[in-house]
């Protein structure tokens, strides 16, 4: 049997290498050895509060070891506290070795504030040195003769460090230049003018000043399509003159509909008149059987009367003869 005192230095070897393991994993030898080699000053203490403040070493000693390379004056506690704010330390330090080496004023804690404010710090520090083109959507404006007119433009824009936090973005650049493209198209008296010379539209927009309070600076703006669009006046009177005929036709129609109901009107008061007639003619009957009653009327008064109508009706019969014909009178014999 293996006794005591021969396996007490294989346990004490095996706890040797676990505390050494330990150790090498709560604290990062390896980056304090490379700071040591690069010259940076960082304390193993100073590793092992980043690990009890959850902070990756990795990140705040590779970063320092680039920013003193690059000759930056950044210090460890400087960019442990833009990691605890959520910052990106990686892109911060990236930005000021750029603004620096393109010697562009840039200093920690505005790249800090850039990076904080949700903007891309390393991407306005490269739009500084190369300018970005915007490329804006197709813009319809309308010239005075009525002609539309679809501009498309480029404007190249360069990122303006000072401006970046709280600067407005592209949208309102893009916004902006369409606005002053239809405007400078709209008081053009003749599309022909604009597709002549089509500089005179960018120059008036560029003279607008349409950079202030972005976060841009614009440098041109260039006109990279026109083209003729629908004769929007002549359409705008079309419509016009379709809704004046159809305001016309309306009031015809009301007009008509008035002279049918008053030709209505008039047929029923001429059937009222008809009655009152045929009323009135039901009076004669009584008042001559009145009159044979009481004296005031003979019986050859009576009978002569009876014979002017009887020839007055013969001699409306044969001055008419068509109104008279009966039905058996106009059927075709077979």
């Amino acid at each position: 049997m293996i006794g005591i005192g021969t396996l007490m230095p294989l346990i004490l070897l095996a706890l040797v290498l676990i505390v050494i393991s330990i150790i090498f994993t709560f604290i990062p030898v390896g980056l304090w050895i490379s700071a040591l080699a690069a010259g940076v000053n960082v304390g193993i203490f100073t590793l092992v509060g980043m690990r009890l403040r959850r902070v990756t070493p990795a990140r705040i000693v590779n970063n320092l070891i680039k920013s003193h390379k690059a000759g930056l004056d950044i210090t460890t506690a400087e960019l442990e506290a833009h990691y605890l704010a959520g910052g990106n330390v990686d892109k911060v330090v990236n930005a000021l070795i750029a603004a620096e080496r393109a010697a562009i004023p840039l200093k920690f804690e505005r790249a800090a504030a850039i990076d904080l404010a949700g903007r891309d710090v390393l991407e306005a520090v490269q739009m500084s040195v190369n300018p970005k083109v915007i490329e804006t959507p197709i813009v319809s404006a309308v010239a005075q003769n009525g002609i539309e007119l679809r501009v498309k433009a480029r404007v190249t824009v360069r990122a303006n460090i000072e401006r970046l936090v709280g600067g407005a973005g592209e949208e309102t650049v893009i916004a902006r230049v369409g606005e002053g493209i239809v405007t400078s198209i709209g008081s053009s008296d003749s599309h022909k003018a604009v597709l002549e010379n089509p500089d005179l539209v960018s120059r008036t927009v560029l003279a607008k000043g349409l950079d202030s309070g972005t976060a841009f600076e614009i440098l041109s703006i260039d006109i990279a399509d026109v083209d003729v669009g629908k004769n929007i006046g002549a359409q705008l009177q079309t419509d016009q003159a379709e809704a004046d005929k159809r305001i016309a036709q309306a009031k015809a129609e009301e007009r008509r509909a008035m002279a049918v109901a008053k030709e209505q009107e008039m047929v029923a008061s001429v059937s009222e008149m008809r009655a009152k007639v045929v009323e009135a003619e039901a009076e004669v009957p009584k008042a001559l059987a009145e009159a044979l009653r009481e004296g005031r009327m003979g019986v050859m008064d009576y009978y002569n009367m009876q014979n002017i109508m009887a020839d007055t009706s013969m001699r409306e019969n044969i001055a008419h003869p068509d109104k008279n014909k009966t039905t058996a009178d106009v059927t075709p014999k077979k």
